[in-house]
């Protein structure tokens, strides 16, 4: 694990106890950016019993959202932090389907096969020579028609765009209510994030192979994409 991402992995690790309370107020419109991933998964899921990876799961936030209301047969929570992963334990308490692994993703084995490989606000963290090597594990690692959807945060075009998105999330998150504190914990985290702009990762998804690779919500630094390997 690069120093970049053993550094990263200690904020959230140190800040996995309270990490969920303050998502709504730190991510803009927040029911369409992981509804959106919820309807991909929903439009495209056709069998029951579906065995799911969701990488750089965290807290299980994602995951969570996931299983609610849906055939779910296996699901993996893979992150490189204990202690959110030890969140997640509690919230899937006595739930047989999930098991949980502590590995950097920039290296882990994926296993599979999967139907379903899912990732929200993790791969970020990764330089873009790891997001494309993981995007053709991840390729790899999923069942022929199985689905990749990435709730991610992206980077902006230029850098006048990427000094917007800034802007407008500091303005978005104090108006949702966000404290002076919560602010400041996420900044640190953030400050290890290597962002890329979404239509480079879309162009990445179709030389990993993946075929129907789409953007399907997008609010300044808030992105959905995925694609289906063939």
């Amino acid at each position: 694990m690069a120093d970049t991402e053993v550094a990263a992995s200690r904020l959230f690790s140190r800040d996995a106890n309270e990490y969920d309370n303050p998502r709504r107020r730190l991510i803009p419109r927040f029911d369409d950016f992981y509804g959106t991933a919820l309807d991909l998964i929903d439009d495209w899921q056709t069998a029951s019993d579906i065995d799911v990876l969701d990488i750089g799961a965290g807290t299980g936030l994602f995951s969570g959202m996931v299983l609610s209301g849906r055939s779910i047969g296996r699901l993996c929570l893979l992150d490189g932090s204990a202690a959110m992963l030890g969140q997640a334990r509690s919230r899937f308490s006595g739930d047989g389907r999930v098991e949980y692994r502590v590995a950097d993703m920039a290296g882990a084995d994926l296993g599979g096969p999967w139907d379903l490989v899912i990732s929200a606000l993790a791969i970020h963290h990764l330089g873009d020579d790891e997001k494309q090597a993981l995007y053709r594990r991840i390729r790899h690692a999923l069942k022929p028609g199985g689905l990749f959807v990435n709730a991610e945060q992206v980077a902006g075009p230029n850098p006048a765009a990427d000094a917007r998105y800034g802007r407008l999330w500091l303005d978005q998150i104090r108006r949702l209510g966000a404290s002076e504190a919560e602010i400041e914990g996420a900044l640190q985290r953030m400050s290890h994030d290597r962002c890329a702009p979404v239509g480079i990762q879309l162009r990445w998804l179709e030389e990993a192979g993946f075929a129907d690779v789409d953007c399907s919500f997008k609010a300044w630094r808030f992105a959905v994409f995925s694609g289906r390997a063939v």
